[in-house]
């Protein structure tokens, strides 16, 4: 039971982040194709003019980061059969930085350092986190290996982030280091499920 609870937390707090975005993008100043091409997911959640809806893409981090604290120390954290502590750091700083940023918005220069931080716990301790967890179950069946891709993925593509802040294609990498982990949320809930 404990199982599908955890799974179903994972799975629902992994669509609602998908669909929050995506309707925070439609009403987002710009036409939806260049929110996501050329606007970072933070400028969604500032609060102004240009994004209506923020407090929407707002509360999408926030259920994240409490999805994730949830999910993983209700159940999943019984799956992780090495390296427990390193499993609960990542976990702690990951969740904590998309809380903070949901919380924290950018665009505020008195705020914008703890969104920055917040983003920086959240993106490289969650692709940290993902590649920790392949590597620290009993198997490495398919589940792992996706785990271990995603995670791959979401850390190379953080550093061509941080290298290229000043690209105007910065936003669209910005989402293939952000999404390996909410992907993975969703694939953990199946994975709980069927376990």
């Amino acid at each position: 039971m404990k199982r599908k609870v955890a799974g179903i937390t994972f799975i629902i707090g992994s669509l609602y982040y998908i669909i929050a975005e995506a309707i925070s993008a439609t009403y987002f100043n710009a036409s939806i194709f260049n929110t996501y091409l050329f606007h970072t997911i933070s400028e969604l959640g500032i609060p102004n003019g240009n994004s209506p809806l923020s407090w929407l893409m707002n509360s999408s981090f926030i259920l994240i980061g409490l999805v994730m604290l949830f999910g993983s120390f209700y159940k999943f954290k019984d799956f992780i059969v090495k390296n427990n502590i390193a499993y609960y750091i990542f976990t702690v700083i990951t969740a904590l930085g998309v809380i903070i940023v949901g919380l924290i918005h950018g665009g505020n220069p008195l705020t914008s350092g703890y969104h920055t931080l917040g983003a920086v716990m959240a993106i490289l301790g969650g692709n940290i986190l993902l590649v920790l967890v392949s590597r620290s179950m009993n198997e490495f069946s398919n589940y792992q290996k996706a785990t271990l891709v995603l995670g791959v993925i979401g850390l190379l593509a953080f550093w061509i982030m941080f290298f290229s802040m000043g690209n105007v294609y910065m936003p669209t990498i910005e989402r293939l280091s952000v999404y390996p982990l909410i992907v993975w949320s969703f694939l953990t809930g199946f994975y709980l499920i069927r376990n």
